[in-house]
C-alpha cells in the first residue's frame, strides 16, 4: 500500500498548516487496526490535505495514489471514509487550476478502484462507491449499466439510497443544461444516458420499493427532472416519511453512538441521529427550490409526525427555509412552538434555538413561549460553564418577539437575586411595553462595581438599552461610569464607547458630559465621540477636525473600519460635512466596497447631488449586499432627495429573497432592520 512513500520527499511539501512531514504519519494511522486511531487520522487528513480553504496543494496530489491503494485493500478497516476524502479531493470547488485537474485525471486513471467497490463486501464502502462511480469512469454506458446492475442486486436499504442519489447525478451531469430541440432532432448519446437514469429514477419513486429508496428517487427526480414528479407529491413524501418512521420504530433505528471516543462521536451522541432521514429531506427541499408553497406544505407534515426525529429534522429544515425566504413562516413557526412541550430535551432545544433567531417572526409561537417562560421559571436563566448567566432561550425568544407578555417576566428576573447579563439586549424589542423596566436597569447601572472584571459584559447591555428607550434620568449613571472607571481594566474602551454613544443617544438633554467627551476627542473612541458631541451641541467645527484626521491619517494597510466610521459620522452631518469632501470622495474611489459606499453616501449627503457615485451605489446594491442597509440609510435619511435610487427599495420589499442568504443566525435580524428602513424610506418620501 505504502510502496514508494519513504521515496516522497514530503518535508519540502506543504499542506494547510505548513510543512507536510506528518502525512506519511497520518496515511499509515488510515490503515491501523485501531479505530480511534483510524479515525484521528482521517481527522487530521481532512484538515491538513483537505483543508476547509478549498485549496489543493502539492502534498494532496502526492497523498491520491496511497489513498486510492488504501481504499483498494480489503483488509484494511473504515475504506468508506477513504473513498469519501478521494471524492471531496477530486470535487474541492476551489480546484481550477492545473494541480487539480491533475488530481482529477489521477482519479480517473484509477477509476476501476471504483468499480470494483461498487461490489464491495463492506457495506459502508457500497455505500460511497457509486458517486465516486459517477464522477471518475469516463463511459457513461458502462456507468449506466453497473448502476442498473446494482440496482437489482442490492439488498442493503442505505446502499440502495445510494444508488438513486448516484442515478441523479448521472442524469444532471449528462444532460445539457438549457438546451431547445426540435422534434426532429435525435437526442444525443449524453441525452439517451440521462433519459435512461431519469426513467430508473421514475421506476424507483414508485411502489413496491421501500419508502426511503422511495424518497431518493423523488428528491433526484426534483433536481434532474421536476416535470416527472407525482402531482400529489406533498402527501406522497409526508407518507413515505411516516412509513419510513415507522419501520423504524418497530425495528429500532440503527446505533450511531457506537465507536471511538473521539470529539465528532461524542458530538453525534448530543442530537438524536437519522442523518440519511435528514439528508433525503434536504434534498427534496434544495431541488423544490423556488416552490415555496410546496415547502411549507413538507415542512408542516414532517412539524406534524409522530415521530420526534421527524419532526426535530423539521425544526432545523425550517430555519433552513426562514434564512433564505421571506414568506411562508407562520404555519411552521406555530408548530415549532408547539414543540416546546416535547419531553425530548433535544427536541425543545431545537425549537428555542430556531426561535431565537427567527425574532420577531418568532410571534406565531409566542403563546407557547409565554406559556413556558411563566410555568418553568427555571428555563428564564441560563448559567453557562463559562462566563456568567444569561437569559434563557425561551425568554429571549419572546422578547424578541416583541410581545408585551415579556416585560412582567423581565421585570421578576431583575427582582431577583440573579440577573442575566444580557438582559438588557433584548429590552429595546419591546419598545414602550419595557419602559416599567427602566428604574430596575438604571439601578443597575448605577451599582456596577467600576473595576469589575466582567464589567463590559454587565454594562454594555444596559447602556445599549437606557439609550433605546431615552431614559435621560440615567445620565448621572453613565457618567459615573465614564470618569470612574480605573485605567488598565479589561475592555474599558468598549465600555467607554457605549457610554459614549448612550449620551449620543441623549442629544441635547446630555449637555452636561460635553466636557467629558471633549476630553475623549484623542482617545481610541474619538470617531465615537464625535457622533456624540455632534448629537449633543450641533457643533461641526468641534468634531470635523477629528473625522477628517480618522478619514486621511489612517494608514491604508489599516483596518478599513476606522474611516469607514468616521465616513458615516460624516454623512450625518449633512452639509456641514463639506469641508471633508475631498477626502470623502478620495475614499470613495479606493475604498472596499463597504467604506465606498459609507463615503460616497456621505458626499451624496452633504451636497444633496449623487453626483457621479449613482452608479457605484447601483453595483455595490447589486453585488455586495452587505452595503444595502448603508445604501437604505442614506436614501431614506435624504427624503425625496433620495429618488434616484427609490426603484432598489421598491424591488427589495417586492422580493421573496432575504437579502443575505449567508449571514447565518444574524440574517432574518438584518433583513428585518432592512425592509423596515427601505418601507420607512419610501414612506417618507410620500410613496407606498
Amino acid at each position: 500500500m505504502f510502496r514508494g512513500m519513504d521515496e516522497v520527499d514530503w518535508t519540502s511539501l506543504r499542506h494547510a498548516y505548513g510543512s507536510a512531514k506528518d502525512v506519511p504519519g497520518l496515511l499509515r494511522g488510515l490503515a491501523s487496526s485501531d479505530p480511534a486511531e483510524r479515525q484521528t487520522a482521517l481527522d487530521g487528513m481532512y484538515a491538513a490535505v483537505h483543508h476547509q480553504d478549498d485549496d489543493v496543494h502539492d502534498s494532496t496530489l502526492a497523498c491520491v495514489p496511497f489513498l486510492l491503494a488504501l481504499a483498494g485493500r480489503e483488509e484494511v478497516r473504515d475504506r468508506a471514509g477513504v473513498v469519501e476524502l478521494l471524492v471531496g479531493i477530486g470535487d474541492t470547488a476551489g480546484a481550477r487550476d492545473d494541480r487539480a485537474a491533475e488530481v482529477r485525471d489521477t482519479l480517473r486513471a484509477a477509476a476501476e478502484v471504483f468499480v470494483r467497490l461498487t461490489g464491495d463486501p463492506d457495506t459502508a464502502v457500497r455505500r460511497v462507491a457509486p458517486g465516486a462511480l459517477v464522477r471518475y469512469v469516463d463511459q457513461p454506458a458502462r456507468v449506466l449499466a453497473l448502476l442498473r446492475e446494482r440496482v437489482t442486486v442490492e439488498r442493503d436499504d442505505g446502499v440502495l439510497i445510494a444508488l438513486a442519489e448516484s442515478l441523479g447525478l448521472f442524469a444532471q451531469l449528462h444532460r445539457p443544461a438549457g438546451k431547445a430541440h426540435t422534434a426532429e432532432e435525435a437526442p444525443t448519446a449524453g441525452e439517451a444516458h440521462a433519459a435512461e437514469a431519469v426513467r430508473l429514477l421514475t421506476e424507483l419513486s414508485r411502489p413496491p420499493y421501500d419508502p426511503g429508496l422511495r424518497l431518493a428517487a423523488l428528491g433526484q427526480l426534483a433536481g434532474c427532472a421536476p416535470d416527472l414528479l407525482p402531482a400529489d407529491l406533498v402527501p406522497t413524501v409526508v407518507g413515505l416519511l411516516r412509513d419510513r418512521s415507522g419501520r423504524w420504530a418497530r425495528a429500532g433505528r440503527p446505533d450511531d453512538c457506537s465507536g471511538p471516543d473521539t470529539l465528532a462521536a461524542r458530538l453525534r451522541r448530543l442530537r438524536p441521529s437519522d442523518e440519511e432521514g435528514s439528508r433525503l429531506l434536504r434534498t427534496l427541499h434544495a431541488a423544490l427550490g423556488n416552490r415555496v408553497t410546496d415547502r411549507v406544505a413538507l415542512l408542516c407534515g414532517q412539524l406534524t409526525s409522530p415521530d420526534p426525529v421527524d419532526r426535530c429534522n423539521g425544526v432545523w429544515m425550517s430555519a433552513g427555509l426562514f434564512r433564505e425566504r421571506r414568506t411562508g413562516h407562520a404555519e411552521p413557526v406555530l408548530l415549532i412552538g408547539s414543540q416546546l412541550g416535547a419531553g425530548e430535551g433535544w427536541l425543545h432545544d431545537a425549537a428555542v434555538t430556531v426561535l431565537v433567531e427567527l425574532s420577531e417572526l418568532a410571534a406565531p409561537a409566542a403563546d407557547h413561549l409565554h406559556a413556558l417562560v411563566t410555568y418553568r421559571p427555571e428555563l428564564r436563566i441560563r448559567h453557562g460553564e463559562r462566563g456568567g448567566p444569561t437569559l434563557g432561550g425561551p425568554l429571549r425568544a419572546l422578547a424578541g418577539t416583541g410581545d408585551a407578555r415579556a416585560a412582567p417576566v423581565l421585570a421578576e428576573v431583575l427582582a431577583g437575586p440573579v440577573v442575566p447579563h444580557d438582559l438588557g439586549l433584548v429590552v429595546p424589542h419591546l419598545g414602550r411595553a419595557a419602559v416599567p423596566l427602566v428604574p430596575a436597569l438604571r439601578r443597575l447601572l448605577a451599582r456596577l462595581p467600576l473595576d469589575a472584571s466582567d464589567i463590559c459584559e454587565r454594562a454594555v447591555p444596559l447602556l445599549s438599552a437606557l439609550a433605546a428607550l431615552g431614559d435621560e434620568a440615567s445620565i448621572p449613571a453613565v457618567l459615573r461610569l465614564l470618569r470612574g472607571m480605573p485605567d488598565g481594566l479589561r475592555r474599558r474602551d468598549a465600555v467607554t464607547e457605549a457610554a459614549v454613544r448612550a449620551l449620543g443617544a441623549f442629544g441635547g438633554a446630555a449637555r452636561e458630559a460635553v466636557p467629558d467627551l471633549r476630553g475623549l476627542l484623542e482617545s481610541a473612541c474619538a470617531v465615537a465621540t464625535a457622533d456624540a458631541l455632534w448629537s449633543i451641541t450641533g457643533d461641526a467645527q468641534t468634531v470635523l477636525p477629528v473625522l477628517l484626521r480618522a478619514l486621511t491619517d489612517t494608514p491604508p494597510d489599516a483596518d478599513s473600519g476606522r474611516r469607514r466610521r468616521a465616513a458615516a459620522v460624516l454623512g450625518r452631518l449633512g452639509p456641514a460635512a463639506r469641508p471633508a469632501l475631498r477626502g470623502l470622495r478620495e475614499l470613495a474611489d479606493r475604498g472596499d466596497a463597504r467604506t465606498g459606499v459609507t463615503a460616497a453616501c456621505a458626499v451624496w449627503r452633504a451636497t444633496g447631488e449623487p453626483e457621479r457615485f449613482l452608479p457605484v451605489l447601483r453595483s455595490a446594491w447589486r453585488d455586495h449586499p452587505r452595503t444595502r442597509a448603508t445604501i437604505a440609510d442614506c436614501v431614506s435619511a435624504l427624503g425625496p432627495s433620495g429618488a434616484p435610487l427609490h426603484d432598489l427599495l421598491r424591488a427589495e420589499l417586492a422580493s421573496p429573497l432575504r437579502h443575505r442568504t449567508d449571514a447565518g443566525g444574524n440574517g432574518i435580524r438584518e433583513d428585518l432592520t432592512l425592509l423596515r428602513v427601505c418601507g420607512q424610506a419610501l414612506a417618507g418620501a410620500g410613496h407606498r
